[in-house]
């Protein structure tokens, strides 16, 4: 995931998409691509780890890597479709949220949701606001036009560098 502000570069972060793959379909547990906004923020001052059950805090803890369940944990960004293809994200609950499971963060994983690490979707939590815009794009970051526009290769090596402004 990068995070963008007046079309430049700020952060990037690892994240996880769904394991049933794309798609904006009720009932797929699929991500879905295009245009969406934060309609929701969920969990401001919740400790890290803390466990949501239907978006509300359960009062659980859970430290990364626990094994087990893997909730929804720390922080929630309920997304809203904003294409005529994906309007039915916000009743899908598709969200942006912490996982304890981040050592598969990088790699799908999830139920629809995009998932980070708690510390990541903190600082996240905190850069953005309800309204902000969310597009979800079809590959990665480095082979994807869109990507490139902020990726950059440099050395003729093939991993992507974050272009520092």
């Amino acid at each position: 995931m990068l995070l963008v502000r007046d079309g430049k570069p700020v952060k990037a972060y690892s994240v996880s998409t769904s394991k049933f793959g794309l798609g904006s379909q009720r009932g797929s547990n699929r991500t879905p691509l295009g245009n969406h906004v934060i309609a929701k923020k969920i969990g401001a001052g919740a400790p890290t780890g803390a466990v949501f059950k239907s978006r509300r805090r359960t009062g659980r803890i859970m430290i990364p890597n626990t094994i087990g369940r893997d909730p929804i944990v720390t922080r929630i960004l309920w997304l809203s479709g904003s294409d005529r293809h994906n309007r039915n994200t916000f009743g899908r609950c598709v969200y942006i949220h912490g996982t304890p499971a981040e050592h598969k963060i990088g790699r799908p994983a999830s139920y629809g949701c995009i998932r980070m690490k708690s510390d990541d979707v903190i600082d996240l939590y905190q850069r953005i606001g309800v309204g902000a815009g969310v597009k979800i794009i079809r590959g990665s970051l480095d082979t994807t036009r869109e990507g490139r526009t902020y990726y950059a290769r440099r050395g003729g090596k093939d991993r992507p560098t974050a272009i520092r402004w």
